[in-house]
C-alpha cells in the first residue's frame, strides 16, 4: 500500500499565529538558527527575483523594516548582489532600530560596501528619491517593511513609504512582495488602513513556509499579485502540524 500523500508547501495554508509558531518551534524545538531560515528565504526570494530581473544593467531598489522581514531583503540585496544585480537598499528607520538577524544582515551589506540609504523619521520620501537619482530608475521594487505579525494600521513613515512604492508600481516598475505586502492582514486579505494606498500592490508575493490564509480572500489578489510559496527550511512535519486543518 503506498503511503498517504503528503502535501505540499502550496497547499499548506497558515493563519499569523500558526507561522509565527513555525519560526518559533523551528529555533527552539529543532534548533535551527534564526539566520539560516533568513538565508533560505533569501535564497527563495533570489530564485523568484532573478528571472524577473533579465533586462540590460537591471536595478533592484529594496526597501526594508527593522524586523525579520527587512532582515529577508537585506539578505536578498547580498544574494543579488552576487549574481552581478545592481542593487540600492533604502533603511525605512535608522540602523540602531535594527536588531537580532536582521542587524546581522545589515552589518554583512554594510561591510560588502553595497549602496545603502537611511530614509528615517522625517521625510522618507527624499530619501527614497535620493536612491533614484542616484542609481536610476529601479527595474524591480522589493517590499520588505512588515510581514505577517503587522496587526494595526502602519503609521509614518511607513504610509508615505507605501505610496511611494505604489506610484512606482502604477508607472509599470515590477513590485515585489516579501511574504506578504506590507500593510495587508494575513487573516483577512484586507488592508489594516483605509485608502488606495494602505498597502503595497504587489505584483508578486513570495509568500514564505506556505500560503497564508487571508490570501484567499475576494478581494486579496488585488494587493497580493501572483502568489508564489518560498521554503525557508523549516521541517515539513512542523509545517503539517502546525497548517489550518491540522488540528
Amino acid at each position: 500500500m503506498k503511503p498517504p500523500a503528503r502535501p505540499d508547501r502550496r497547499q499548506l495554508v497558515f493563519r499569523r499565529a500558526g507561522i509565527r509558531a513555525v519560526d518559533e518551534a523551528a529555533i527552539q524545538k529543532y534548533g535551527i538558527p534564526g539566520v539560516a531560515l533568513m538565508e533560505n528565504a533569501a535564497t527563495a526570494l533570489r530564485d523568484a527575483c532573478l528571472p524577473r530581473l533579465d533586462g540590460a544593467d537591471p536595478l533592484a531598489l529594496i526597501v526594508t523594516g527593522p524586523g525579520n522581514n527587512g532582515g529577508d531583503g537585506l539578505a536578498l540585496a547580498r544574494r543579488l548582489d552576487n549574481e552581478h544585480v545592481r542593487t540600492a537598499t533604502v533603511l525605512a528607520r535608522s540602523p540602531d532600530r535594527y536588531e537580532g538577524d536582521a542587524a546581522t544582515n545589515l552589518r554583512i551589506v554594510e561591510r560588502m560596501g553595497l549602496p545603502l540609504f537611511i530614509a528615517g523619521d522625517s521625510d522618507p520620501t527624499s530619501v527614497l528619491d535620493a536612491a533614484v537619482q542616484s542609481h536610476g530608475e529601479p527595474t524591480m521594487i522589493v517590499d520588505a517593511i512588515f510581514g505577517t505579525g503587522l496587526d494595526r494600521p502602519m503609521r509614518e513613515p511607513y504610509p508615505a513609504i507605501v505610496s511611494w512604492i505604489n506610484e512606482r508600481g502604477r508607472g509599470g516598475v515590477d513590485i515585489v512582495a516579501v511574504d506578504i505586502p506590507s500593510g495587508l492582514d494575513c487573516d483577512t486579505g484586507r488592508p489594516l488602513g483605509t485608502g488606495n494606498d494602505s498597502a503595497v500592490r504587489a505584483d508578486l508575493t513570495v509568500t514564505l513556509a506556505g500560503m497564508k490564509i487571508g490570501f484567499f480572500e475576494p478581494g486579496a489578489s488585488a494587493w497580493t499579485g501572483e502568489v508564489i510559496v518560498g521554503d525557508i527550511g523549516a521541517p515539513r512535519e512542523l509545517l503539517e502540524q502546525l497548517a489550518v486543518g491540522s488540528d
